[in-house]
C-alpha cells in the first residue's frame, strides 16, 4: 500500500511541476494576455504530453494500469471546454489502447472520456478569456467530486480495484486538481496585477488618456523611423476662472470631456495624451503636409468650441475654448524639439486672442519679416 501511495504522490508532483513550467512559458510567450489559436494548440500539445507522462510508467494491479491521467484532462476541459479537452484526449486514448489488456476499454472510458465530459459540463462558456481569467475553484472542485464519485463507483463495480486503491486515487487526484487550480490562479493574479500596474503607470487616472511618458514611449519608434509627424499642444482657455467659478469637480469633468472629444475627433492612427494640468497633446501621424495637420487640429478645436460644457456661459468669451499650437516634422527633429515648438506656437495662440490654432512655422516667418 505504501508503494501505491508514493506512486500517486510522484504522479501528483509530476503534474504540478510540469504545469508550473507551462504557466511560466505561457507568461513569456503571451505577455499581452491575449488568446490565440496558437495558445489553444500549445495547450492541446502540453496536456497530451502531460497525460502521456503520467501514463508512461503506471502502477500495475491485476491487469489494470493505474495513474492520475484524469487530472490534466479534467482540468483542461474545465478551463477550455470540450473541443480542447477532446483533442487533448486523442493521444492518451491511443496510447492506452496500444497496450490492450482486460481493462483497456474501461480505462479509456473511466479516466480519459469521463473527465473530459464532466469537465466540459462544468466549463464556463461565457468566459471571454479562458486561459487568463481566475478560476472558480469551488465550481471546479464540485465538478471533479462528481467525476470521482462516478468513476469510483464504476471502478468498484466493474474492475478488480480495491476500496483502498479507489480511495487513494480519489484523494491524490483531488489534491492534484486543487493544486493545479491554486497554482494557475496564483500565476493569473500576478499577470493581471502586473498588467493593471502597467496600465495605471501609463494612463492619466482622471481622463483615462495615456500620460506624457507613455506618449513619448509610443512615438519613439516613429521618430527613429523618421515618419512625418505633427505635434499639437492644447491648453484650455481661462481654465482657472472655470475652476474658481464652478469648483474642481466640475473642472475635472471638463478635462474628462475634453479627453473624450479629442479621442472622438482624431484618427485611429493618431495619438492623444494628457500633458498635465489643463494641457493636452496629440500627434497627427503621417500628415501630407502642414496644411493637413492644421486642418485636423482645427477640427478638434471646433468640436470643443461647439460642445455644450456646463456653466461655460460664465467664461470670458461666453464659451469654453482651447488654444492650440502645431509643429510639423518630416523626420528631421527630435520629439522634444517638436513638443517645444508646439508649446511655443500654443502660447502664440494665447497672445493672438485664444481659441485658435497656430503653426510654429508662422512664428518663424514673422520673426524673419521683423529681422
Amino acid at each position: 500500500m505504501a508503494t501505491l501511495l508514493f506512486f500517486f504522490l510522484e504522479n501528483m508532483a509530476l503534474i504540478i511541476a510540469l504545469l508550473y513550467l507551462a504557466l511560466k512559458a505561457k507568461e513569456l510567450l503571451f505577455p499581452n494576455l491575449t488568446e490565440s489559436k496558437f495558445l489553444y494548440l500549445l495547450s492541446v500539445v502540453f496536456i497530451s504530453f502531460l497525460t502521456f507522462s503520467v501514463m508512461y510508467n503506471p502502477y500495475f494491479y491485476m491487469g489494470m494500469r493505474l495513474d492520475l491521467r484524469e487530472v490534466p484532462l479534467y482540468f483542461i476541459s474545465y478551463i477550455a471546454g470540450w473541443k480542447v479537452g477532446l483533442l487533448s484526449a486523442i493521444f492518451p486514448a491511443y496510447f492506452r489502447y496500444s497496450f490492450e489488456g482486460p481493462t483497456v476499454v474501461l480505462g479509456i472510458l473511466q479516466s480519459i472520456v469521463l473527465p473530459v465530459v464532466i469537465g466540459s459540463l462544468f466549463h464556463n462558456q461565457k468566459s471571454s478569456n479562458k486561459f487568463f481569467n481566475l478560476l472558480n475553484l469551488k465550481k471546479m472542485m464540485a465538478g471533479f467530486l462528481i467525476f470521482e464519485m462516478l468513476k469510483s463507483v464504476w471502478m468498484f463495480l466493474f474492475t478488480p480495484a480495491t476500496i483502498s486503491i479507489i480511495i487513494a486515487m480519489f484523494f491524490f487526484a483531488g489534491v492534484a486538481v486543487l493544486a493545479m487550480g491554486l497554482i494557475t490562479n496564483g500565476e493569473s493574479r500576478q499577470l493581471l496585477l502586473r498588467t493593471e500596474l502597467e496600465y495605471y503607470s501609463n494612463q492619466d487616472p482622471m481622463t483615462q488618456l495615456p500620460n506624457i511618458r507613455f506618449f513619448k514611449k509610443t512615438l519613439a519608434p516613429l521618430i527613429v523611423q523618421q515618419i512625418p509627424l505633427a505635434i499639437v499642444m492644447m491648453d484650455v482657455d481661462y481654465f482657472k476662472i472655470y475652476n474658481d467659478t464652478h469648483g474642481h469637480q466640475k473642472g475635472d469633468a471638463v478635462l474628462r470631456s475634453l479627453g473624450q472629444l479629442m479621442k472622438d475627433n482624431t484618427r485611429s492612427k493618431d495619438h492623444v495624451a494628457r500633458y498635465g494640468g489643463e494641457e493636452f497633446i496629440f500627434c497627427i501621424t503621417d500628415p501630407q503636409d502642414q496644411r493637413e495637420a492644421l486642418m485636423l487640429a482645427e477640427i478638434v478645436r471646433k468640436q470643443i468650441e461647439l460642445y455644450p460644457f456646463v456653466g461655460e456661459e460664465l467664461q470670458p468669451a461666453g464659451k469654453l475654448t482651447v488654444s492650440m499650437g502645431v509643429s510639423v516634422s518630416i523626420g528631421d527633429k527630435s520629439l522634444d524639439e517638436l513638443i517645444g515648438e508646439a508649446d511655443s506656437a500654443m502660447y502664440e495662440s494665447k497672445h493672438n486672442g485664444r481659441n485658435c490654432v497656430t503653426a510654429h512655422s508662422e512664428i518663424n516667418a514673422r520673426e524673419l519679416v521683423k529681422s
